[in-house]
């Protein structure tokens, strides 16, 4: 057995089958360009698998050597790569430099980090391995462009022609000049390597006269700068000291390249890895550093508690209780897991969990008061009562006690609100019941929050939250 047969007999232990059989025949026969940066959501869409099971084996597959994990920073505005780390330690704290779109940004692990998948050179060689050896274009799709840029593939030779005025491979150390005609637009030159780009607007009458621009390529970043040309000749010098290969690109910033660029389609974030419980079990020791700070502008906390838990060991004795216990966790795991969500901690009897999405929260949370009723009816007894609240809002994903945790006024309120609960009651804050699809499922099980004021321990004002009868 060979040594990339006996890595997927492993991985076929620990993920779905469907989806390891699917990876299976994508390192034996899918093109070089679908094994590099492979989006996971798309790969579940083409394949028909669920999305947690394709998340989980790609982790699993990334933990055995099969696959590379990547963590990109995106542009919002083109979809390009601005930074592109093997490890979320490596995100920087500073801002993020488009040239393209000549805006900065913040590493924001809402939608702005891409996490995707290349397979690993040792068990399948492609071309984006050696990005000095692809062609100009598709050099922009498999490196400087992300895996959430939706390219037409009718349409993407019509369109990247119709953008272009030409397109230069330029050498380390070499020097080379560009002939060009200006038509009256507005004239973008753009480096994809160095992520460096002049801007021209092209205005005013039309001149036979030869106009002259000179850029030198190199490894410093510089502002993205415009000049200002009429219509007609242009001879544009250029010069690669960047000591890797250069490839400059000569567009026009027309209708057509929005076209070109400007489709979309899901792709999995850092937030969501982050609220991945698989993620926080296999790559515990590649997380957060410990002097990073990620900021997270939207994300849905669960706390659960057992209600009375000193009590039952008195009432039932330790060990019945002991299993109770553990019966109830194994319940809340599972639950969790299931609805998209992953444990942060548990603190004694209780838990701390994460979701992308306040729906999901709100599942689980429904499907965890069930199982204790559940467990209750099969010992006839009601002895587990779990109180449980959800928050959502901004945070910061920090490391903790060797544990990546989340800080912040986020946490802190989603806690108190669990605390309100002295029965089965699940309380929710307003951000998570304006949120639709909350709204929707509540509907759909005739569920009418009642609205409460609340006084929250160490949050100043008083809280309108909602408790779920």
């Amino acid at each position: 057995m060979s040594d990339i047969q006996a890595q997927l007999s492993v991985l076929n232990q620990t993920a779905d089958a469907k989806v390891v059989d699917a990876i299976e025949r994508l390192i034996k026969d899918g093109e070089d360009h679908e094994l590099n940066r492979v989006n996971v959501l798309d790969f579940a869409t083409q394949h028909g698998v669920d999305e947690e099971h394709a998340i989980s084996a790609f982790l699993h597959s990334a933990r055995l050597g099969l696959f590379d994990l990547g963590w990109n920073v995106l542009c919002p505005g083109c979809g390009g790569v601005l930074g592109a780390h093997t490890t979320l330690k490596a995100l920087k704290p500073d801002d993020y430099h488009c040239a393209l779109c000549a805006c900065g940004y913040k590493a924001s692990v809402d939608d702005q980090v891409e996490v995707s998948f290349t397979v690993n050179p040792r068990v399948r060689r492609i071309a984006a391995h050696d990005p000095d050896s692809l062609p100009v274009w598709e050099y922009f799709k498999q490196v400087f462009w992300s895996s959430g840029v939706d390219f037409n593939k009718e349409s993407f030779a019509t369109l990247a022609n119709e953008v272009t005025l030409d397109t230069m491979e330029l050498p380390a150390g070499e020097k080379a000049t560009m002939s060009l005609q200006l038509p009256n637009d507005f004239i973008i030159i753009f480096e994809p390597v160095t992520h460096a780009a002049q801007f021209i607007d092209v205005q005013g009458e039309p001149t036979k006269d030869r106009q002259q621009l000179a850029i030198m390529y190199n490894k410093v970043q510089a502002p993205t700068g415009t000049t200002t040309m009429r219509p007609g000749p242009l001879r544009l010098s250029l010069e690669n000291q960047a000591g890797v290969r250069v490839l400059p690109s000569v567009f026009i910033a027309a209708e057509a390249l929005h076209h070109l660029i400007g489709q979309r389609k899901p792709f999995l974030t850092a937030k969501r890895m982050l609220s991945n419980q698989t993620f926080r079990d296999v790559f515990k020791a590649d997380n957060l550093s410990l002097d990073q700070r990620l900021q997270i502008t939207s994300l849905t906390f669960l706390f659960t508690d057992l209600k009375g838990s000193t009590a039952l060991y008195e009432r039932v004795g330790d060990l019945a209780a002991f299993d109770l216990v553990r019966a109830h966790f194994h319940a809340l795991l599972e639950i969790i897991s299931s609805e998209k969500g992953a444990v942060v901690k548990t603190i004694g009897d209780a838990v701390m969990a994460t979701f992308v999405r306040p729906e999901h929260a709100i599942v689980a949370g429904l499907r965890m008061r069930a199982a204790m009723d559940g467990l209750n009816k099969q010992r006839g007894t009601d002895d587990l009562i779990v109180k449980i609240g959800i928050h959502e809002g901004p945070c910061l994903a920090v490391m903790l006690n060797e544990r990546q945790d989340y800080f912040g006024q986020t946490v802190n309120i989603a806690a108190r609100v669990q605390s309100l609960s002295t029965a089965q009651e699940i309380h929710i804050t307003g951000p998570v019941l304006d949120a639709p699809a909350v709204a929707e499922i509540l509907q759909q099980r005739a569920i009418k929050p009642i609205q409460k004021q609340a006084a929250l321990r160490g949050i100043a004002d008083k809280m309108v939250v909602y408790e779920i009868p």
